[in-house]
């Protein structure tokens, strides 16, 4: 193709950022914004614009002072991809304006009936079980005064660029009950309270869903001619940001949590593991998050301590206790029990020897999570990338690499809004237009 720029946008939980890169993909400039500066209820989307607003307006900045430096002009912007927390739901009116605030992915609901009328019609592999459930959210949203559309986060930022409102992605769906596999709002929807009128449209993932209207292009510098590109959630556009686009390429995302995801051929669903996929055009992403991770490390260690610790460990030696490294009882992934406990005795006296079971335990965990992918049917694992802090973490890592015996390979970029930006250059190269 010609010489264009791709932008994409990420509404994350504490902000939003922006990434623009080129046909190769190689990042040219980037911004962000924190919710915080613009209000204290990130619930609200105005909020959320305002943030939208920074981003965007820190980006024409930028361009205008690369033109005035007399540095080579930008190439002309092809195309923008948003994608934003999964799960996150707001009403609106006919207009697009929110009637209430949002409720946020880790919003749940407490509604006994509600959640009961769930259970009793949805297929037991659907993602929408559960107090978390964003079909329950938007069940209980639809009841604000003024609904004429339950949509979400992502839709809804996409909408200030395109003006439409009454689209979504089969990835920001999925959680609301959409069927992936037949790509389409499933019969037993009608059998719960939800009105199905009120859920948007939804297209593949890279589909081009419009053009930048002519307000958002008065308002953000833009041109109408750009395209509009459906998105993905948050954690799909963060693994494409890692340059993973092979089946059997996997990504591991060390945060509070550990998240493991891998790119098949092939849906796997399976909620006594806590496995689901995520539908990218025709390829899935296919995974499960383990309540292991960071958030054990950081209640036992400063860190600094585990820098200083981690320097220490012998890794080439295997673990001598069998850890199962968490902080409350439960656990999501490798397997899904609300009573799974932890195991973290005996505790050794040397803090070094601690940190390196705890780390050993948190490795088998996810040796043991892609080894149930593969018993789900997934691909043989051909690679795996790593972000989030633990990756910053090389003796972990090598701990790692010893327990999955797959090749470990650099990330492209750890930023969402990369792997939405990516995903437009990629639509645009198909150009589908619905």
């Amino acid at each position: 193709m010609d010489e264009v720029n791709f932008l994409g946008i990420d509404v994350g939980t504490t902000g939003v950022r922006a990434a623009l890169v080129n046909s190769n993909g190689a990042l040219l400039r980037s911004a962000g914004s924190s919710m915080a500066e613009h209000g204290s209820n990130h619930r609200d989307p105005r909020v959320w614009r305002a943030a939208l607003d920074a981003v965007l307006d820190q980006l024409a900045g930028q361009q205008a002072d690369q033109q005035a430096d007399q540095s080579a002009t930008d190439a002309p912007l092809s195309a923008i991809s948003v994608d934003a927390t999964s799960g996150t739901v707001v009403p609106i009116d006919a207009s697009g304006n929110p009637v209430s605030d949002a409720l946020m992915y880790n919003d749940p609901v407490n509604d006994i009936k509600l959640l009961a009328q769930i259970k009793a019609h949805a297929p037991v592999e659907s993602a929408v079980h559960g107090a978390s459930s964003a079909l329950a959210r938007a069940m209980t949203l639809q009841a604000i005064p003024g609904a004429v559309k339950v949509i979400h986060q992502a839709d809804w930022i996409a909408g200030q660029l395109s003006g439409r409102f009454d689209i979504s992605d089969e990835s920001n769906a999925l959680k609301t009950g959409y069927d992936p596999v037949n790509r389409c709002w499933p019969d037993w929807l009608a059998d719960t309270a939800m009105r199905r009128e009120l859920l948007p449209e939804v297209v593949p993932a890279g589909a081009i869903t419009g053009t930048v209207s002519p307000q958002a292009a008065k308002r953000y510098q833009l041109s109408q001619s750009t395209a509009v590109v459906a998105g993905v959630t948050d954690g799909c556009a963060s693994f494409l940001a890692t340059g993973a686009g092979e089946i059997g390429d996997a990504v591991t995302a060390l945060g509070s949590t550990v998240t493991m995801k891998m790119l098949c051929d092939q849906p796997l669903f399976n909620p006594a593991f806590g496995v689901y996929s995520h539908r990218i055009g025709d390829r899935w992403l296919a995974g499960g998050a383990s309540n292991t991770g960071g958030n054990v490390l950081a209640y036992y260690f400063t860190s600094d301590e585990l820098a200083e610790l981690s320097s220490q460990i012998d890794v080439s030696r295997a673990a001598t206790l069998d850890y199962y490294p968490l902080l409350t009882p439960g656990e999501r992934f490798p397997h899904n029990q609300a009573d799974w406990q932890p195991r973290l005795s005996p505790r050794p006296s040397n803090d070094v020897e601690f940190l390196h079971e705890l780390f050993e335990g948190m490795a088998a965990i996810e040796s043991l999570g892609y080894q149930r992918l593969a018993e789900l049917g997934a691909p043989q694992q051909v690679s795996v990338r790593t972000v989030g802090g633990g990756a910053k973490n090389h003796h972990w890592s090598k701990i790692r690499q010893r327990h999955l015996g797959v090749p470990f390979k650099a990330s492209v970029s750890a930023e969402a809004a990369v792997g939405s930006a990516l995903l437009a250059r990629d639509a645009m190269k198909k150009v589908k237009t619905v």
